[in-house]
């Protein structure tokens, strides 16, 4: 017997179905590290296997139900914790496959599954006989001698149930139920209607003359996308936000900016089956519904009490302290511009498709940091390395990479996660880099399978989905600063994931109030630009040189600039999110009406757009993720300056005794213990926005 069955031996291997032997749903996997067979998953098997895994789940929760033994912590919570295993497995692999390599047949089968799977989780959680368990465990928490992990998991599951609808009359149950079930299928057709119009768009640029003030490396990257969709010879801007911004950044022909950019900020309303409005109208008077079936005044407050912000006055006010310094730069900076543009003979007013194309020149003028120069250092391979080499500095990992490891794209690549000091196995990491059609816009992690001890340690697997431009043969990616931030943030949500060290799978890894779930991706960014990795890792794609200090000083000198703008984008799509999500039972809303009387009342720059427009806001209205939840980067935000700080202020970046108080309270703790507690623990005490207005260059 080898050790994988003895850590899964069959009678304990809930995850396998009951489903004819072709399906790979129907045993448990005997690949190494029990990585999903992606070769052998095809659309067809997805189906019967949610079908099957639903049926399994209803029959351990009915189990649970029926158990005649006096409700107890093991019969009862851990029971719950065991139930659904299957479920998980099947939804670990189809979602991430919507997600980052989706096609017509998997989209349909979402579309299907939405309205299913939140009847099903409805039917559970609205259980009157289950909650009458959950509830008898909880009368007597105090007596059981319950550790903190076991406690902080009773609380969790019975807040869980209580904000689902638990304790509402029948009637009150199916109108909730309904609610939810109809806002998983729009969530749903709102991510299908944004991908849909970012996948169909491509302006097609066939002379040279289109092409003006471009450098190389986004004229290959534009070739790259052209010949993609059958027009090799052309280049092609397309709407990934890899080829859009250094498009908007460097192009000459504003005519074919404000082109792009119109397109850009249009996703979601451009009339015909992909446009959001509707949808958006009415997931937020149904949202709102929702709040006030559950007794709160509004959807914000319902999702807030579960958050570390608590209100939305508290959020509000983070918000509005930023926002007026933030607006001033932001004037100031649109004044440069202008004079700048002026200067070169464009005597109208700036307008967002010139922000960032100007912003560039005074960038260059002011600091003499130019994107393109500094992006030949800036090297895709070099940067992830970096960014391993840092946890390893940190947290004592070690990164392998495993190309014998099939994903589920060419372009995936799969690493094996290991302890230094004793090479025990952690976890994989999957990295996923590059846009494509079939893959939505932005950059996340996610998991395939979350770590957890009961019944045995279960290691996680990992990934990270970003969207940077795929180089042509033979050539590096290249990524520019922003892209390589990008990178270091989602692989501090990665390394969330994959340094999690609880009993309890509900409470691993990333399973932290929203508001915190950033600290660690945002705090891992800081280490990309310190000096010791940017001397180490940025080395010029072609000579090999290390970064010049001259230029690492201009990266640090020019780490405030355009502020303004960047805190405004955000900071206006936070408050746009968190006035929908604050009103009171609304009638018909007109969305972008909305939107448009929200920005009027804050005094939105007229040469600036929210970083996501509404229709095409899929934080907030593809799922339930980030609704009135927005804020929460510059809420983590406020932490994780003030985290870097207690790095600095040692002398040390990689201070072994803070990276051992960090890891232990924050990056292996998962959802153990209150956010507010978790970061005292490690911190000493609360931080206060003053670090964040710094860092921002706000401060007054």
């Amino acid at each position: 017997m080898n050790s994988a069955e003895t850590a899964y031996p069959e009678a304990h291997y809930p995850e396998a179905l009951a489903l004819p032997a072709e399906n790979p749903f129907a045993t448990r996997w005997e690949t190494p590290f029990r990585l999903p067979p992606f070769a052998a998953i095809k659309p067809e098997h997805i189906r019967p296997a949610f079908d099957a895994a639903l049926a399994k789940h209803k029959a351990e929760i009915a189990a649970i139900v029926a158990d005649e033994a006096e409700p107890d912590f093991a019969n009862t919570i851990e029971a719950l914790e065991r139930a659904g295993r299957a479920l998980s497995r099947v939804g670990g692999v189809f979602y991430n496959l919507t997600g980052a390599d989706t096609n017509e047949a998997l989209q349909a089968i979402e579309r299907e599954m939405s309205p299913i799977s939140s009847r099903h989780w409805s039917a559970i959680m609205m259980d009157e006989g289950l909650f009458a368990r959950v509830d008898a465990v909880n009368a007597k928490r105090d007596a059981l001698g319950l550790s903190p992990e076991q406690a902080r998991l009773l609380e969790r599951s019975y807040k869980g149930f209580v904000r689902a609808g638990a304790k509402l009359k029948p009637a009150e149950k199916k109108r909730l139920a309904a609610i939810n079930e109809r806002l998983a299928g729009l969530g749903t057709q709102f991510s299908q209607n944004v991908l849909k119009d970012e996948s169909s768009y491509a302006l097609f640029i066939a002379d040279e003359a289109g092409l003006a003030g471009l450098p190389e490396f986004v004229k290959a990257a534009m070739a790259r996308a052209a010949a993609d969709r059958g027009k090799p010879g052309q280049h092609a801007v397309t709407l990934s936000r890899s080829i859009i911004e250094p498009f908007l950044t460097f192009s000459t022909r504003r005519e074919l900016r404000e082109e792009a950019f119109i397109a850009w900020s249009k996703r979601g309303e451009n009339g015909g089956d992909s446009d959001n409005r509707a949808i958006v109208a009415e997931m937020v008077k149904l949202r709102a519904e929702k709040a006030t079936l559950l007794g709160y005044p509004t959807f914000a407050h319902f999702k807030l009490d579960d958050a570390m912000a608590k209100t939305p006055e508290h959020v509000r006010g983070l918000l509005e302290l930023v926002w007026k310094p933030a607006k001033a730069r932001a004037a100031r900076e649109a004044a440069d511009l202008a004079a700048l543009a002026q200067d070169e003979g464009e005597n109208g007013p700036i307008r967002p498709w010139d922000w960032r194309h100007y912003a560039e020149k005074v960038r260059q003028k002011t600091y003499a940091l130019d994107e393109a120069v500094l992006k030949q250092y800036l090297q895709l391979d070099r940067v992830r390395q970096a960014a391993f080499d840092v946890a390893g500095k940190l947290f004592g990992l070690s990164f392998a990479e495993r190309p014998e490891l099939q994903g589920y794209h060419p372009d995936v690549r799969i690493f094996e996660v290991t302890e230094t000091a004793s090479g025990r196995h952690i976890g994989l990491f999957v990295g996923d880099y590059f846009a494509r059609a079939s893959k939505r816009s932005g950059a996340w992690m996610s998991a395939f399978r979350g770590q957890r001890k009961l019944d045995g340690e279960t290691r996680p697997i990992i990934v990270n989905v970003c969207n940077f431009a795929k180089p042509a043969e033979g050539k590096p990616a290249l990524l520019s600063l922003d892209d390589a931030r990008t990178l270091f943030h989602e692989f501090g949500h990665a390394l969330h994931g994959l340094l999690s060290d609880v009993t309890y799978g509900s409470l691993a890894g990333t399973s932290v109030a929203r508001d915190f779930v950033e600290l660690p991706s945002q705090l891992y960014e800081h280490w990309f630009l310190t000096r010791e990795v940017m001397r180490e890792y940025c080395h010029h794609a072609e000579t090999g040189e290390a970064i010049p200090e001259a230029l690492i000083e201009k990266i640090e000198k020019a780490q405030t600039f355009n502020q303004g703008f960047a805190t405004v984008e955000y900071t206006s799509s936070a408050l746009v999110d968190l006035a929908f999500h604050s009103l009171e039972a609304p009638a018909e809303v007109d969305p972008l009406a909305f939107e448009a009387a929200e920005l009027a009342r804050i005094g939105m720059p007229a040469e600036i757009t929210m970083r996501h427009r509404t229709p095409h806001f899929t934080h907030v209205f593809s799922g339930d993720g980030y609704s009135a939840g927005y804020y929460s980067y510059l809420w983590s935000e406020v932490m994780d300056a003030d985290a870097f700080n207690a790095f600095t202020e040692t002398g040390d970046v990689f201070s072994p005794a803070i990276a051992e108080r960090l890891k232990r309270y924050i990056y292996s703790a998962g959802d153990t213990r209150d956010a507010e507690e978790a970061y005292t623990l490690f911190r000493g005490r609360l931080p206060t926005p003053d670090a964040l207005l710094e860092k921002r260059g706000l401060a007054a």
